[in-house]
């Protein structure tokens, strides 16, 4: 039988004064204190909202953002326990949604805090693609208010480091100064205009649910509070669809045996270990993995969606976990 989804605190059920009482905790392990505060809206676009928390006290081992989607569908997004920022993609436009962010420590929810927020209209998020733009990839900067000069700063080169069918993922630098935030924009394959905030301190970014084989023109914004200050371009085109690498003898094996590496340059030795399921909810799945030796440039998560088709995530070196959505 399929498993029940995780069930969401929406109705009455769910507590008058937005912060909910800790559940005590089971006497065999008694829980740190940790509380939640101030669950707010840092940014909207017709297809996403961005939020923000903050944990005045203690700390939580992860984080649960639960809503119902445009049809009335829970979801569910598992976080990780360092975060307390996540953007939330592949929502409808101009339409209200209220959000349940749940503090955990082990598999159990702590604490509790919730927020509102509507989702820009279609029109709002124009995207900045007129003739004028296309004679330079650099925007010029915007003249600043005269009573509020922002501090000057400059986007270096928008590349791509890797890209798979469905995917890119693009880098960037900052030459001169600090942004608040940064704004990426495109087209979809269907000519949509879409949105993506990316916090200030962030460098790069993957831009999922792509389609094969199209030319997508992506456009980076540095923003100084709600003003574009400046602006890099770049146009890739995504990958061709490819079959997984799935075949019998890979299933026998847990470890596929270590491919013989051309005389043209030897790899360090380095070594995978242990993927394993952190957290799972009716939409999405946590990855944890781990690197006893050596170290990898990048890792690549390859795996069949429900309908059959191929997928990859391309996911920084860095990185020992991924949330599949």
């Amino acid at each position: 039988a399929a498993t029940q989804p995780e069930e969401l605190l929406l109705p009455s059920e769910e507590p008058q004064d937005e912060k909910r009482q800790t559940e005590s905790p089971t006497s065999e392990a008694p829980l740190v204190w940790a509380v939640l505060e101030e669950l707010r809206v840092s940014g909207v676009t017709p297809n996403s909202v961005q939020l923000q928390w903050s944990v005045p006290e203690g700390s939580f081992e992860s984080f649960m953002l639960q809503y119902r989607d445009a049809q009335g569908q829970p979801q569910a997004l598992p976080i990780d326990g360092g975060s307390h920022s996540v953007t939330v993609p592949g929502l409808s436009p101009s339409h209200r949604y209220r959000f349940h962010l749940y503090g955990l420590q082990g598999r159990k929810k702590i604490d509790h805090v919730s927020t509102e927020a509507v989702t820009g209209t279609e029109e709002q998020e124009e995207l900045p693609l007129p003739s004028e733009e296309q004679k330079h990839e650099k925007l010029q900067t915007e003249a600043p208010p005269s009573d509020a000069p922002p501090v000057r700063a400059m986007l270096g080169e928008l590349r791509v480091s890797s890209v798979t069918p469905n995917s890119v993922q693009l880098q960037w630098s900052v030459l001169e100064g600090s942004f608040d935030s940064f704004k990426l924009q495109y087209r979809d394959a269907q000519d949509q205009p879409q949105a993506l905030p990316i916090d200030g301190r962030s460098h790069s970014v993957t831009v999922p649910g792509l389609s094969p084989s199209h030319r997508y023109h992506f456009h980076l914004y540095g923003l100084q509070g709600r003003k574009k200050t400046d602006h890099v371009s770049i146009g890739i085109s995504t990958a061709q669809q490819e079959e997984l690498p799935l075949p019998t003898e890979e299933h026998q094996q847990e470890k596929p045996e270590t491919k013989s590496h051309p005389s043209e340059g030897p790899l360090v030795r380095a070594v995978l270990e242990e993927l394993r399921v952190s957290t799972i909810t009716p939409s999405s799945v946590g990855l944890q993995w781990t690197v006893p030796k050596g170290s990898f440039d990048s890792f690549m998560l390859q795996y069949r969606d429900a309908q059959g088709q191929p997928q990859a995530l391309p996911i920084d070196g860095g990185s020992r976990s991924v949330t599949v959505p």
